[in-house]
């Protein structure tokens, strides 16, 4: 049995877009669980769209994402070049082009753009764009004399206009088309590069893939890439088209949407490995009710054959509580380093980050959700004095004025000012006051923060805060309240 060989092979466009990195993901799960080799190929034969930089991001996101390629540009695999512009340079598509033009299976087309723009053919009663093999007829002779004139041309394959071409493929099963809707496809442009999709079928054979993974965009293209396949004899791969990816508006995902792409995602405070755990469910549904999963699981329980073939919809909601859920199971340590910018943004006191970083990690769902835990440290928001009015605590503006009162002295003579003591000794007040614990931690925790919900109660909050700027809140809160 062949060895599975799968192949991730993005263009160098941009930012990598949520469909490509499922894509990737697919590829790699597909690959490892069966023991397999994961390769990257950079396709860069579109030199119009190439953008250098994007050839970094694509690097930096399969390392981030740790979707490790076994060959590639950066590791020889013995099938290299990896890159297509350099594979071009080499001869390899001319090389192959040429041969089905001497087999009979391509032809060379001299028509100018003008020319091309109104051909149109009509097939099962709709008229679809298609070229008319009006150079297929020319002769050797003609053929040669253009070309010896310098005239421009490309490549097309000769397609068959009777009958059907069935195609498999793994998810969508068996799919017939008539031949008569397949275009003859361009294999060589005029600037010497090959188009997309031969590319793509030389490729994939000299580099021995067993299993191609792609948007189901690209099935309309595969029976145009099995007539290729077959005019060489070669072995066709099996295919396993992903489905669509929309927005929850049902529209494609598109870069307006703002999160369409992994830097967009990590710009926005999700975490790497919950993005990686969240695409890979965009489309595939593992058994069982579980949907946290690290990358080594996924390896191990990943089956392309459950696969969905309706569009996947890409849940904000579902993606900001799993990222919650990644934040939740971190250690203070680990969460630490990913909370510092947005802490040292928000909070310009002289505090410990670290202890607050501790009290928030379990509050939020993405890192800018910090903001709102924290933003009380810098100042004590403007509140009304209703505030100190709570049901669940049995908290009355005049009971909390009175504790206040009553406290405000305890805090000042307090030996230390750590967590601990400070709830002792509040938690004998309220002992020899005859309060509930909670009675008296309210209107301590409103004074000091101004807000109804804190990511800490009264004594860590205090805590950080410290002595001095803990008193200082107390005393303004008796003030407000008169």
């Amino acid at each position: 049995m062949t060895p599975v060989k799968t192949r991730f092979a993005p263009s160098p466009t941009g930012r990598m877009h949520v469909g490509n990195l499922r894509t990737a993901l697919y590829s790699y799960l597909i690959a490892k669980h069966a023991g397999g080799t994961f390769m990257l190929r950079i396709e860069d034969t579109d030199q119009e769209r190439f953008v250098p930089e994007a050839l970094d991001i694509i690097y930096q996101t399969l390392k981030d994402t740790g979707l490790e390629h076994d060959e590639g540009p950066d590791k020889d695999g013995g099938v290299g070049p990896y890159i297509q512009s350099e594979r071009c340079r080499l001869g390899i598509y001319q090389k192959y082009a040429d041969q089905l033009v001497e087999q009979g299976d391509a032809y060379y087309c001299f028509c100018s753009k003008e020319r091309l723009e109104g051909l149109k053919r009509t097939v099962g009663g709709k008229e679809i764009s298609a070229y008319d093999k009006h150079c297929l007829h020319l002769s050797k002779e003609e053929v040669q004399a253009k070309l010896a004139a310098g005239e421009p041309h490309v490549i097309r394959f000769n397609m068959p206009l009777e009958g059907t071409t069935t195609f498999h493929d793994e998810i969508y099963g068996n799919i017939t088309v008539e031949n008569a809707e397949l275009d003859d496809l361009i294999l060589i442009k005029s600037d010497g590069y090959p188009t997309y999709n031969f590319a793509n079928v030389v490729d994939d054979h000299l580099m021995g893939i067993t299993h191609v993974v792609r948007g189901n965009e690209y099935l309309s293209s595969t029976p145009k890439y099995n007539r290729i396949y077959e005019a060489f004899g070669w072995e066709i791969p099996t295919y396993v088209h992903c489905p669509l990816i929309t927005n929850e508006e049902g529209q494609k995902l598109s870069k307006r949407s703002g999160h369409s792409s992994f830097e967009d995602l990590i710009d926005q405070g999700y975490l790497k490995e919950a993005v990686v755990n969240f695409v890979a469910l965009l489309g595939w549904s593992p058994a069982g009710d579980r949907e946290i999963y690290s990358l080594k699981e996924l390896t191990e329980i990943f089956d392309y054959h459950h696969i969905n073939k309706s569009p996947a919809v890409f849940d904000m909601t579902k993606l900001k509580w799993m990222n919650g859920e990644y934040i939740k199971a971190m250690s203070d340590e680990e969460f630490y380093p990913l909370a510092e910018p947005y802490l040292k943004k928000y909070v310009t006191g002289p505090y410990d980050l670290k202890k607050i970083a501790a009290m928030v990690r379990t509050r939020i769902q993405i890192l800018p959700d910090i903001e709102e835990q924290v933003d009380f440290f810098n100042a004590v928001p403007d509140y009304d004095v209703e505030l100190f009015s709570h049901k669940k605590s049995k908290s009355t503006v005049d009971s909390s004025r009175a504790i206040l009162k009553d406290v405000l002295p305890l805090l000042e003579n307090a030996a230390s000012f750590d967590n601990d003591t400070l709830f002792d000794i509040l938690k004998n007040y309220a002992a020899e006051k005859g309060y509930k614990v909670n009675t008296v931690m309210w209107p301590l925790r409103t004074a000091v923060s101004g807000k109804p919900a804190t990511p800490a109660g009264a004594t860590g909050l205090m805590e950080v805060l410290g002595r001095d700027e803990s008193v200082a809140r107390i005393q303004a809160a008796l003030r407000k309240l008169g």
